[in-house]
């Protein structure tokens, strides 16, 4: 008995000195996504970039203001106008110790830009990387591309020697589900390094002790490690949080914001994310691949696509699922992003007679069959089965096929779906050419209609996105990117839902900034 009094009492001593901050300061990150690989080229998820955007770094990047800045390159220059040369940052190591070099971005641009990666469209434009010599390199362009820096923010660079003796020198091919080391380890530059992946279990970071940025004065933080755990369940990472397992979750349930407000212990900043929920239909096929139409697929009949726009209430889905935590939206686009144009913002009234019409003009008034694929992430898994119940009221019958997340991206990404629920972030690049170019140009090279899992196909669309990834003027640029969200309106390949609002909730001891991309940047974190 006295022995364990004894140890009790050492324990409360100890608690003084941890409270001050003499221990280390590790946040516990809880979300429920977990990382879909660690490969910075292979795949444009947002549950990857949060990660990866913490261990790997780009030339440019972004302040709080969301304004570009230098980063690892110091300056940069247009010696013609085929080339953008960048100065590299002097002494700046990977995380193995290596120093940066022009060798890395010239490696990180060839892998950026092969066939298997989904973030070409981080060098929009560019045909090669140059070494000049060796901290400066040349980015020279097949074509221009006014919005070049904003695209760069995401292109991200790798330790070309750690490639090479890991056999990395390719990015890992998501899209079949291959194994690679890339996807398992890291070595960036970023302000945190991986100390530990197990998959569906945790992700440990820790400080990168040896980071250009904290000698720089960019180092806005104090922490040491990172633990992030995805926790799937509503219930259990609410309960992580309320009982301090947990620091800081960027995904609290919707109709827990408020209790979690008025909890003493906890905080919750909000901001608006520079994304969008939509739903898209198959129509490539001309027959449903889930679902029974007579033969025929529906989705390729814009009156159809039409009439669930009409059977859609969207103002109904901000109230009930999201509890008013979105703003329903006409665009692809919101305000924030470079080419938003207002009055393009405009949904299709909620009309269930119309819907109804619409679809019996179209051949199809007993309704149809049809399956809505959705990951199992909140409130994507919620709006499909909101948006199921919509449309069979209407007459389209919808079965929804909810699946994990590492299973719901590579089946959707291989086209094995008729009309699939996702959402689309800008505020990587926040320039329109990202996303109209990923979501409505028929599928090709370069980055273009990586994401058009529906593989819509309009000339008039691909014409005018040639032409605006061409375009240098601002004033044009942006009057091309009105256009196409107006094309879009008109044939509704996508119907949009809705702009969500972002709550983030923490401990009090936590400090935070909501990002227009719902990303934690961990070397912007303070705990007390």
């Amino acid at each position: 008995m006295l022995l364990r009094r004894l140890a009790a009492l050492s324990l409360l001593a100890c608690l003084p000195a941890l409270a001050l901050g003499a221990g280390p300061r590790v946040l516990r990150y809880a979300s429920q996504d977990d990382p879909q690989t660690l490969d910075p080229h292979a795949a444009n998820l947002l549950s990857s970039s949060r990660v990866t955007a913490n261990l790997y770094e780009a030339l440019v990047w972004r302040d709080k203001d969301w304004k570009i800045i230098p980063w690892l390159a110091t300056s940069w220059s247009r010696p013609d106008a085929r080339t953008w040369r960048f100065r590299l940052r002097e002494g700046v190591k990977f995380h193995d110790g290596a120093e940066l070099t022009a060798d890395d971005v010239v490696f990180s641009a060839q892998r950026a830009l092969a066939p298997l990666s989904q973030m070409r469209v981080a060098l929009q434009g560019v045909e090669k990387a140059v070494k000049v010599d060796r901290l400066t390199v040349d980015l020279k362009m097949a074509e221009p591309n006014p919005a070049l820096l904003a695209h760069l923010t995401q292109f991200r660079i790798m330790n070309k020697a750690w490639a090479e003796k890991h056999g990395a020198t390719r990015p890992q091919d998501f899209k079949a589900g291959e194994d690679a080391y890339a996807a398992r380890h890291a070595d960036g530059t970023g302000a945190f390094m991986l100390k530990e992946r197990s998959p569906d279990v945790r992700t440990v970071l820790v400080r990168h002790r040896d980071w250009w940025g904290t000698k720089a004065g960019v180092d806005e933080g104090n922490l040491d490690e990172v633990v992030m755990l995805p926790i799937k369940s509503n219930a259990t990472r609410l309960a992580a949080l309320l009982s301090g397992e947990a620091d800081l979750v960027i995904d609290p349930p919707t109709q827990d914001v408020a209790r979690l407000r008025a909890s003493p212990g906890l905080k919750v900043t909000e901001g608006g994310e520079l994304r969008v929920q939509y739903i898209a239909f198959d129509t490539f096929r001309s027959d449903l691949l889930y679902g029974k139409a007579g033969g025929r697929n529906p989705f390729q009949d814009e009156r159809v696509r039409r009439a669930v726009a009409h059977a859609i209430d969207a103002e109904a889905i901000r109230v009930k699922v999201m509890r008013g935590l979105s703003r329903p939206v006409g665009s692809l686009l919101v305000p924030g992003v470079q080419g938003y144009a207002a009055d393009a913002d405009k949904r299709l009234p909620y009309d269930r007679e119309k819907a109804k019409r619409l679809l019996a003009e179209a051949g199809y008034p007993n309704g149809f069959e049809v399956t809505l694929d959705a990951g199992n992430i909140q409130p994507a898994a919620d709006i499909a089965q909101a948006v199921a119940a919509m449309l069979s009221q209407v007459g389209i019958r919808t079965r929804t096929n909810i699946m994990p997340q590492p299973t719901y991206f590579p089946k959707i990404e291989k086209y094995d779906t008729s009309f699939y629920v996702l959402s689309w972030g800008a505020g990587v690049t926040a320039d329109s050419l990202y996303t109209l170019q990923a979501l409505l140009h028929t599928p090709g090279k370069d980055g273009e209609g990586d994401f058009n899992m529906g593989r819509w196909s309009d000339a008039r669309m691909d014409a005018i996105l040639d032409r605006l990834k061409r375009e240098a003027d601002t004033a044009k640029r942006d009057a091309l990117a009105r256009e196409a969200q107006l094309r879009m309106a008109e044939a509704l390949p996508i119907v949009t839902i809705h702009q969500p609002l972002i709550p983030w909730a923490m401990r009090k001891n936590v400090s935070a900034q909501v990002t227009p991309v719902n990303t934690v940047y961990f070397y912007r974190v303070r705990m007390q």
